[in-house]
């Protein structure tokens, strides 16, 4: 059956789960297994993460792992007796499949991931093509250069924005010299070719590493005999090579300000500092209080201050963006140029009393009932839900972390809240990027 078209995943009714039990194994190559058994639906989703984030760019190559994610939907190799396929070719396939595979490099990870329905003879097929697609990318040369100079001419094109301007300059105050620090430009992009690409993957895509989620009508015998063909073409170690280790972001010394000048209607400021990694002890507590600060959109505090009651920006906010190591806190806002002074003051007050006293036990209940209650949407897909088991993999989360989310939500408290916000932040070392303003 060719050309299966989407709208079928599209308009299926969303599946709810009372509990979602998690079957957790390691295959004989090392590879750690996670699965979730949907049978409501009959596809199944499959993603594949390796140590192969832009945390692993080679100094001066930055941008290589999202560049080698890019590259492998580009073509593929000729292999036992099958023919090579280009760009087009494999686009072809994978639509007559009705099947959907993706490859992509975040700061900490490389997924592959690959979405089929379970019809057997679809089935098959995917797993084969997915699994050529995996060990035996093409990687053409000519398509690098064409697609190089698409993401030169992208990056000059956004270097001409103000927000882009004002988050790189925030990066790298926040992170100097770590990876999560590192900017894509036109040198470092120059700098790769499709040799580099190979490379990186013969040195990242270890079996032995890596972490599966699976989710879909399938069971683990079914999930051990699609994995063992869809990972069949990667090489096997005796033992499992170690990767360098990263190190960890440093803490920021003392408070700066960096004040850039931009011809431009609105100011952009960030305030931030590095936060946390997401397997901190202090997550829940953090995830919790930050909506009351500055995540909760209308009803924060950094809104009603800088928003409501003065009239300084439209959108004021605040998140935390943990990762493997700890990735940045952030205070964000858009003003008027001069009044960039007034914003930036109101915001700082603003963080440093909710960091020195907390938040009350109102706005703790008032948080707790939107966050317990609409965590049910997340897992209201099969993707979200996958999306979901993919954390627990990567950071090793407890198996029954979607269970007990509500309940780890809902036992905090009002002191714990504010003593977790007074280890993470500083507000007397935090970094301000404010562009645009008025001088």
């Amino acid at each position: 059956m060719k050309r299966i078209t989407w709208l079928f995943f599209c308009f299926l009714p969303a599946l709810t789960w009372a509990g979602i039990p998690i079957q957790h194994w390691t295959l004989a190559n090392g590879a750690k297994v996670y699965l979730v058994e949907a049978p409501g639906i009959p596809m199944v989703d499959v993603q594949i993460e390796f140590d192969a984030g832009s945390r692993r760019d080679p100094n001066g190559q930055a941008g290589l792992a999202i560049a080698t994610g890019r590259m492998m939907a580009k073509g593929i190799k000729a292999a036992h007796g099958q023919s090579a396929m280009d760009e087009n070719q494999l686009g072809e396939a994978w639509a007559d499949l009705g099947a959907m595979v993706s490859a992509n490099a975040s700061a900490d990870r490389m997924s592959f991931s690959l979405r089929s329905l379970t019809r057997p003879e679809l089935l098959e097929a995917a797993i084969a093509l997915a699994a050529r697609q995996l060990a035996a990318p093409s990687f053409p040369s000519d398509v690098w250069q064409s697609e190089r100079e698409r993401w030169v001419a992208s990056i000059r094109e956004s270097n001409t924005k103000p927000s882009t301007q004002a988050t790189k300059a925030f990066n790298q105050a926040v992170f100097g010299d770590h990876p999560y620090g590192a900017e894509i430009d036109e040198a470092s992009l120059r700098r790769i070719d499709t040799a580099a690409m190979a490379q990186f993957l013969s040195r990242h895509l270890l079996l032995c590493q890596a972490k599966i989620s699976v989710v879909g009508a399938v069971n683990r015998a079914q999930t051990e005999r699609i994995l063992n063909q869809l990972l069949s073409g990667l090489p096997k170690h005796s033992t499992c090579p170690a990767l360098p280790k990263v190190a960890e972001v440093a803490p920021l010394k003392a408070a700066s300000t960096l004040r850039i000048p931009f011809e431009s209607a609105q100011a952009h400021v960030f305030m931030g500092q590095p936060g946390i990694a997401r397997q901190h002890p202090d997550f829940f507590a953090l995830t919790l209080g930050n909506y009351i600060l500055g995540g909760g959109g209308f009803v924060s505090r950094l809104t009603e201050q800088v928003r409501e009651k003065r009239g300084l920006s439209y959108s004021v906010y605040s998140y935390f963006s943990p990762g493997q190591h700890a990735g940045a806190f952030t205070v964000g806002l858009q003003t008027r140029p001069d009044q960039a002074a007034q914003a930036v003051q109101v915001a700082s007050d603003v963080l440093a009393e909710f960091v020195r006293e907390g938040p009350t036990d109102q706005e703790v209940q008032a948080a707790k009932d939107f966050l317990i209650g609409g965590f049910a949407l997340r897992l209201d897909s099969n993707r979200k839900l996958l999306d979901n088991l993919s954390n627990i993999a990567w950071f090793e989360l407890p198996l029954d972390y979607l269970d007990t989310w509500s309940a780890e939500m809902d036992k905090l408290t009002t002191q714990q809240i504010q003593q977790a916000f007074a280890r993470a932040v500083q507000p007397e070392r935090m970094v301000t990027v404010i562009l645009g303003a008025k001088p």
